[in-house]
């Protein structure tokens, strides 16, 4: 399989706007799943990362039951087009995947809880995110084969996203929301802390 770019454009969500946005999925798109996540991103805490200047991003995530590697490069920000590698692994295996992590040195990361409704929409894929007990924000996705001009396919998204009436992030509002998500909603898992199983009893992953 060759090199895939995953094109991506979010922006917050009022009530508002998220009711008109899933009136519109549910009627003209096509339901697709409900997505419980947990992930840790260890990005935020490497040499080179942080939330702005990062162009690397390394995290370990459960989907609904399936944990998952994920790296990510290219320019981080709230449009994005980067590379994404990703490696399922069986199910059950998430404090496994931590242990592993912690040991090579990987020991601090974000801890974020997220809640997905997607939905497909002539080829991109929406997704209402919900951070629980805090905000909405929606993502607007299509991964395109390297080659392809991701830009064209950006601009495309996000002028779509703006007839919605949706108003997409640009790279200083999205920085802004990632701190004060990290300050508000995300809390910080660090290895030390860890007990075997505990990602298990707590989030029954």
């Amino acid at each position: 399989m060759g090199k895939q770019i995953e094109v991506e454009v979010r922006g917050i969500l009022s009530p508002e706007q998220e009711e008109m946005l899933k009136s519109f999925l549910k009627s003209k798109g096509q339901f697709k799943e409900m997505k419980k996540r947990v992930l840790i991103d260890y990005s935020l805490f490497l040499p080179d990362g942080g939330i702005r200047n990062r162009s690397k991003d390394i995290r370990l995530r459960v989907t609904n039951g399936k944990p998952e590697i994920i790296v990510k490069v290219g320019e981080w920000g709230a449009n994005e087009m980067r590379q994404e590698i990703s490696v399922l692994t069986a199910p059950g295996t998430f404090d496994s995947l931590v242990q592993i992590f912690g040991i090579i040195g990987l020991t601090k990361g974000a801890l974020c809880i997220r809640n997905s409704e997607v939905y497909d929409y002539e080829g991109i894929e929406f997704s209402i995110v919900e951070v629980p007990n805090h905000s909405k924000y929606f993502e607007a996705e299509k991964v395109v084969p390297d080659g392809i001009d991701s830009q064209k396919i950006h601009q495309e998204i996000k002028k779509f996203c703006q007839e919605l009436g949706l108003k997409p992030f640009d790279k200083e509002s999205f920085m802004r929301y990632l701190e004060v998500l990290n300050k508000e909603a995300n809390t910080t898992f660090d290895f030390s802390d860890y007990i075997d199983g505990d990602f298990q009893e707590k989030y029954n992953l």
